[in-house]
Order: structure tokens, then sequence, then C-alpha cells
């Protein structure tokens, strides 16, 4: 993991200079005209955000996630903290540190949209140091979110309870996450947040918005059938997206006992539901194309054949974030 250390944009600054590090660079970067937060708002960040890269990370996959934090801190001003735990640590003691940070203009000079990066680096030898460099380096006033990124066992990062214990979300991908990740006894289990299912947030609205055109008892009477196709790249998602028709249908009164749910290769678009029913004239099918970003309706409840087509797509990963820890 040291080259993912290295790989990261920043300065490198002793560990024990931290704070005093981001006040000079944040001076530098006014004295040569460049944004910057002023005196006064230097510390007007509205969340902590630590940022856990695991084993299963790679060098480009961490830049990539580096830059969502960034497009993300253009709405939410945030302090990141981002772990680098070393795997091949034979011979490495100390912990290392980078800072980094950004502002973004608004529609005038004094709307400045400002990001703070610490990039820690450390060896398992020195695990027992990070808790207390994590809390100096974060905000003490401001709520706490934890991405934990491609984490190679659940029990290794439950390891890590300061973080787990005191976040206000835990987040998650069940896409990349051991298969345990979202079954695993985790400290504060109510604080985990899927990704997967945050980013299917405009599938969710689209297939329950037109459901809910219907009334509950054409939906669920005579119910069989429900099944959720998905190409090879988006078997979390339909594995998410079954569970979530499964809660919903229970809601609407359906006996779930009674009801099949099924995953599998999808035979239209990228994602897509069906519904059978013991009559056979009874139906509901979607699918959505998420290359043109269409969708496809076709139903009948029993009160006559309805087609609709609509717009589809996933969330992109800022926004899934956003979502993810304030919704």
């Amino acid at each position: 993991m040291a080259e993912i250390f290295d790989a990261l944009p920043g300065q490198e600054v002793p560990v024990k200079s931290i704070s005093r590090s981001l006040a000079a660079m944040w001076a530098s970067t006014a004295a040569s005209g460049g944004a910057a937060p002023s005196a006064d708002d230097a510390k007007a960040t509205q969340v902590n955000f630590v940022l856990h890269l695991g084993f299963n990370t790679t060098a480009e996959d961490a830049a990539e996630q580096f830059q969502t934090v960034v497009r993300f801190s253009k709405r939410y001003p945030s302090r990141i903290v981002v772990l680098c735990p070393l795997k091949n640590d034979e011979g490495v003691t100390d912990l290392r540190a980078k800072i980094y940070g950004e502002c973004h203009l608004g529609k005038s000079k004094a709307d400045k949209r400002c990001v703070e990066f610490v990039m820690l680096s450390y060896p398992k030898s020195a695990r027992q140091f990070l808790e207390n460099q994590v809390s100096i380096s974060l905000s003490t006033d401001l709520p706490l979110y934890y991405w934990a990124h491609r984490f190679s066992e659940s029990g290794k990062l439950a390891d890590y309870r300061f973080l787990l214990g005191r976040a206000r979300r835990v987040l998650i991908d069940s896409a990349i996450a051991p298969v345990d990740a979202t079954t695993f006894p985790w400290p504060n289990p109510s604080s985990l947040r899927d990704l997967v299912y945050s980013r299917l947030l405009p599938v969710r609205q689209t297939i329950g918005q037109f459901i809910a055109g219907y009334a509950p008892a054409a939906i669920v009477t005579g119910l069989s059938v429900v099944k959720i196709g998905h190409t090879d790249a988006l078997k979390a998602e339909g594995c998410v997206t079954r569970e979530w028709l499964r809660r919903r249908l229970a809601a609407c009164g359906a006996d779930l006992n009674a009801v099949k749910f099924t995953t599998g290769p999808a035979t239209a678009g990228d994602l897509s539901v069906q519904f059978e029913y013991t009559d056979a004239a009874k139906y509901f099918r979607w699918s959505g194309d998420l290359k043109t970003k269409h969708a496809q309706f076709e139903a009948d409840f029993g009160g006559g054949p309805s087609v609709l087509t609509a717009a589809v797509s996933l969330l992109s990963p800022e926004a899934a974030l956003s979502e993810a820890m304030f919704f």
C-alpha cells in the first residue's frame, strides 16, 4: 500500500506537525493568489470523513476514490482523513502523513467550498497509535462518516471499533465488499449504509412511482414470482433490488411465503424486474438500459394494459455518497 500513499496527491509532512502544515499550506495558497479559507472560516467544514482504503485497493482505484471525495466536497466542505494501511510492512514502524487542500469558488468570492485532506500511511505495528492521530486530524465538533473501501475481511475491519462505533454512518459497497459485510455483527449495525442501495435511488424511484399508481391489493393479489435480471457487472445491484422489492411488496400486503424471488441474467437491458401472477393475464415488466438511460414499463394489474417509457440511471459516485450519508 506504500505505492497508494505515494500515488495520492499532496505534500508529505511530519506526522507531529499536521495542523501547522495545513495552516501553512493555506497561507501559502492565499499569498500566491489562490482560493483559500479566510481566517474566520478556516474551520467552516460541515463533516468529518474517513476514507479507509483496504488491501484490495490499487493505486488507480485510490486516485479515483480520492477524486470522488473531492467532487463530494464541492457541495459539502469536508475534513477528510485517508487511511492507507501497509500490507507488506516488514521493517516499517512509523506513520507517514500527507496533506492536501482545495477550495472551489461559487458565484462569488465569498462562496468558497473547501476540503482538507490528511493522508496517513501506517504499518500494523503502528496501529495502536492510529486512533489518536485520526482524532487529532478531525474536527472535534462535527459528525463523522466512515467509508470502508475494498476491505479484504470483515473481521479485520471490525478491529477499527473507534471508527465503527463513533461514525454516524458507516459506508460499504456490497458489490466489492466481503460477502458477509451486510450481515456482520458490526458495533453499531444501524449506522451501516450500502452504496449499491444508494446509487440505485433513480431506479427505486421510477419503479416505485409507477407502482404507486395502483392499489396495493391489485399489485400483490395472485403474485407468485418476482424475477430480477442483471448483467454480470450489476449482480450486486440485482441482489439489492430483489431485497428492496421484497420489503416493499411486504409493505403492500404480499404473503412472502407464497412468492418466489429470483435473480439471474437480464434478458432485456442492464437491469430488469418482472412480476408473474397465478392469473396469466396479469403482469408487470420493467427493463432499464443504463447506456441509453432509457427504461420501459409494461403492466396489467387487472385494469387493462399500460406501456410507458422513462429515464433511468444510477447515481454518480459522489451523489451516492451524499445519499448514503444524509438520507
